[in-house]
């Protein structure tokens, strides 16, 4: 047997192997895509929910503003509904005692 002859690729050999490299640079580049998408999503996703937080810890609570006192029973209802602002955690004690004073005035 002879020399092993080299083999010659015609035109449709060579766009058939263009086409195989250019589709797999494709699919690759679209999975780098989608990656840093899903990547820089997170990462907003995030950020997005440390400034919230930030957000609502820079933010002072709501205030109840206490109605005016006409009668005894009213008084004790607006006092018994600033105590239970103040055991939910609405009110801290300085305005729960700010508001009863107030009240009580």
């Amino acid at each position: 047997m002879g020399l092993l002859r080299p083999r010659r690729v015609g035109v449709v050999g060579m766009a058939a192997r263009t086409a195989v490299v250019a589709g797999t640079a494709t699919a690759v580049s679209g999975r780098v895509a989608r990656r840093q998408e899903e990547k820089y999503a997170s990462q907003d996703q995030a950020a997005y929910e440390q400034q919230m937080a930030a957000q609502q810890q820079a933010a002072p609570p709501p205030q109840a503003a206490p109605a005016p006192a006409a009668g005894g029973d009213d008084v004790v209802a607006q006092l018994e509904q600033l105590s239970q602002l103040h055991d939910s955690g609405v009110l801290d004690d300085e305005q729960f005692e700010a508001a009863k004073a107030k009240l009580l005035a």
